[in-house]
């Protein structure tokens, strides 16, 4: 529990609530008390859908209207090695596979973090539709190392989400200042259409030119 963190933790959460009460206050929701749900999750207004991260130097907070965006998630990771045993863990054999063949060839980015960070944030967007786990072997992750995005792809049965079940999520990931930054968006469709909704809205920068959803930054 953040009670018992140590005060840095402590720190850390108390900023990336700021930032997220920031983001929704851009949207006209008055501030409420973010309070974790069981898992510690936090629990949105009304309304309000949303993700926060927070690492070693940086937190933030992306928000939206659920009305046009169902689940948002985002994630922030230094860009250094998993700690040993760690990518074993959270990995198919074939994403270890294509982790040992980039780290060879553009070894400038921690191709194993990379792969922690877009999971945490199929997680985050997974976990409020559904209130079940995913584990880290039920979603397969390919990363495209040109373009900065990454698609997931459900190994078990997704949400239904608009009538139809949801196979995988499509997100946007970012390598800059020595941080790796992940973000997906599921965006709601007008009904009869399959056009996007628009992106989060949140205080602080707009969308970025690369495709990242805006984020809040103290």
């Amino acid at each position: 529990m953040i009670d018992h963190a140590v005060p840095r933790r402590q720190r850390e959460f108390a900023t990336v609530r700021h930032c997220a009460r920031r983001a929704a206050g851009s949207l006209g929701v008055r501030p409420v008390p973010l309070l974790p749900d069981r898992r510690g999750a936090p629990q949105w207004p009304e309304g309000v859908v949303g993700a926060m991260t927070h690492c070693e130097g940086y937190r933030a907070a992306a928000v939206a209207r659920s009305r046009e965006v169902i689940g948002v998630g985002i994630d922030a990771e230094p860009n250094e090695p998993c700690p040993a045993g760690v990518l074993d863990l959270i990995s198919l054999e074939r994403e270890r596979e294509w982790v040992a063949a980039h780290t060879r060839a553009a070894p400038g980015v921690r191709w194993d973090r990379l792969l922690f960070s877009a999971k945490e944030s199929v997680f985050k967007v997974w976990y409020p539709l559904t209130r079940r786990e995913l584990d880290f072997e039920e979603a397969h992750i390919e990363i495209d190392r040109e373009n900065g995005t990454f698609t997931a792809r459900l190994l078990v049965p997704g949400p239904t989400v608009g009538g139809r079940p949801l196979g995988g999520f499509t997100g946007h990931w970012l390598c800059r200042d020595n941080l790796l930054i992940t973000a997906i968006t599921l965006p709601a469709t007008t009904p009869g259409h399959d056009r996007p909704a628009p992106a989060p809205g949140a205080t602080g920068r707009g969308r970025d030119a690369d495709g990242m959803p805006p984020l809040t930054v103290p």
